[in-house]
């Protein structure tokens, strides 16, 4: 008997090790699926981030395999940090094309146990995952963090995934500005966001300047009330999918005062920001 099939009769005595199979390219997927069910894995497939979520949610997995991009960038994240959360035992695997090293890297300091490098084989993903099975006792508790320590540390991405979203407004894009003209008043609300979620008082929360200074600046660069909105939208949209992919630290017993604490203090910007737009020199002049 050979090595494989004393790892396939060994899986089979102590029954099958359950793995979630993520990847939107379905030919791949299938080669993978079938060559681990060979070597006697039990694999569960799931082609989208949605179907994913609801596999983790609904049954045991002890390995996730998942690519990086499915379809877009980073959505590996938010597989492997629900498998995180909900089966923190679970071997965490991603899988990235040589371009997405610096992202694939961020995974693994973050959340995946190991990123593989495609091309890989099905034998050599096989091998790691026996090893990586063999060894679950030396995972490492992660650390929880507080919502406001996860904006703080990744407010440029937060930025990042605004910036991706305006671009495909093509309202917002109508108005000729440079990245720095777009961008220079996030790090300033998201700094007022982090200190609102690390304030202790209980009382009126404190007032946006920076979000009234926007709303000052966004009228004479030509925006309008609705537009103002719509950013805001935008951010608010931007935040939490920087919190979904953080669900693997993110500290759920403060998670959902946190959130309600965002929403909040975004929705108070935004009428700081509008008080400013319609109380700026050149709402003036035109009245």
């Amino acid at each position: 008997m050979n090595l494989q099939d004393s790892s396939v009769d060994a899986r089979n005595g102590a029954g099958k090790s359950r793995i979630l199979l993520v990847d939107d390219d379905d030919e791949l997927r299938m080669v993978i699926q079938m060559g681990l069910e060979r070597r006697g894995y039990e694999v569960v497939s799931a082609a989208t981030v949605n179907d994913a979520l609801r596999h983790i949610s609904a049954q045991e997995f002890d390995v996730v395999l998942s690519d990086l991009h499915i379809p877009n960038a980073g959505d590996g994240f938010t597989v492997v940090s629900a498998m995180r959360h909900t089966h923190p035992k679970a071997v965490t695997l991603v899988l990235s094309g040589y371009p997405d090293l610096q992202e694939a890297t961020k995974a693994i300091l973050q959340q995946a146990d190991e990123v593989l490098l495609k091309p890989v084989g099905v034998a050599a993903i096989a091998e790691i995952i026996d090893k990586k099975l063999s060894n679950r006792g030396e995972h490492i508790t992660m650390r929880k963090e507080r919502v406001a320590e996860i904006l703080e540390r990744d407010a440029a991405r937060t930025i990042e995934s605004w910036m991706c979203r305006l671009m495909l407004n093509d309202e917002l894009m109508s108005i000729p500005l440079n990245k720095q003209e777009r961008t220079g008043h996030l790090p300033l609300l998201l700094a007022d966001i982090v200190r609102r979620l690390r304030s202790t008082v209980t009382g009126e929360s404190p007032i946006s300047s920076a979000a009234r200074a926007h709303g000052v600046l966004r009228r004479v660069q030509g925006y309008t009330v609705a537009m103002l909105v719509e950013e805001s939208r935008i951010l608010q949209v931007s935040i939490f999918n920087t919190l979904q992919s953080n669900l693997g630290t993110v500290d759920f017993d403060s998670v959902l005062l946190d959130v309600m604490t965002i929403a909040d203090e975004v929705d108070s910007q935004l009428k700081q920001a509008v008080l400013g737009f319609m109380e700026s020199p050149a709402a003036k002049a035109a009245a």
